[in-house]
């Protein structure tokens, strides 16, 4: 049996992950599932954490830190909003369990009153960037199905928007007529059409469907590429008041990282990329030590 000290998780509304930690601070195993919040009833969180970290348990209670939509209304536990401004994962809920061999803490998600919005799990994320950067004052993205941009002063959150850019280009990708028009990635295409939507971010609803004409009339198989831009764009036009003029901090992973950060270093910005999972540890890993040493 490996020595694990103690269990970070990310437990999302898709997916599950698990790192076993060891006490140097050094990531022992990881797990990934399938099995997120949505997929799950309140009295199955528990027997599914369990099937997953059992071989690492010990007779003593094992400390689990666990960020995410596990901590939402419909997840384990409902763990209370903070609201900014505030420093980020700097409230825990503990979770009533069967088996005395875990000790498990759900991180606060973060609530916003005027204008209303909220976060859960990109908190942990902030707090794990600001725990490797603590003098950090501007702007963080992190791009995703719901984008959120971050403003944070002197280690607070003080205030944050969520776009909901993801979630509306799969639907016009994947549900739309536009779903005949994706063709081929151009990332000229795509580049272009981020400089015109952030100029005319007005202008989204009476551009699309001429992306699904172009092909029609002049066999443009770019549909994909400028859609991607277009919403990006959009929201990026939408949101220059918080990030224009200011560096840049993307967390996020892959190509939709990788996106943002070329729109954003085609409108000017000045842009660094910290990896998410990275960012999720460290926060987690933050929690454990105010916690549990």
């Amino acid at each position: 049996m490996i020595a694990v000290t103690w269990v970070a998780v990310d437990w999302g509304s898709s997916n599950l992950r698990i790192w076993a930690m060891g006490a140097s601070g050094a990531v022992l195993d990881y797990i990934t599932s399938d099995q997120g919040m949505l997929g799950l009833t309140k009295d199955q969180y528990e027997p599914v954490l369990m099937a997953h970290i059992e071989p690492w348990l010990g007779d003593a209670p094992m400390p689990v830190i666990a960020c995410g939509m596990v901590g939402s209304r419909q997840g384990w536990i409902e763990a209370p909003y903070e609201t900014v401004p505030v420093r980020p994962a700097s409230q825990v809920v503990t979770v009533q369990t069967h088996d005395p061999r875990i000790d498990v803490r759900v991180i606060a998600g973060l609530q916003q009153l005027e204008p209303a919005d909220v976060m859960r799990g990109e908190e942990t994320q902030i707090a794990g960037y600001l725990a490797q950067n603590s003098r950090y004052s501007g702007v963080l993205c992190l791009p995703g199905t719901h984008s959120k941009w971050v403003a944070v002063d002197a280690g607070k959150i003080t205030s944050f928007q969520t776009v909901l850019t993801g979630e509306l280009f799969d639907l016009l990708a994947e549900k739309s007529i536009l779903r005949h028009s994706m063709g081929l990635w151009d990332e000229a295409c795509f580049l272009q059409a981020i400089a015109e939507s952030a100029q005319a971010p007005e202008a989204l609803l009476t551009g699309l469907f001429g992306l699904r004409a172009a092909q029609l009339l002049r066999g443009d198989d770019s549909g994909k590429a400028r859609l991607s831009g277009m919403v990006i764009g959009t929201e990026l036009g939408a949101t220059k008041a918080l990030w224009q003029g200011k560096d840049i901090v993307i967390i996020g992973a892959g190509e939709l990282a990788r996106l943002y950060g070329a729109a954003l270093s085609k409108l000017g910005a000045t842009v660094n990329v910290e990896k998410v999972d990275m960012m999720t540890l460290s926060g987690l890993k933050t929690v454990y030590e105010s916690v549990f040493k």
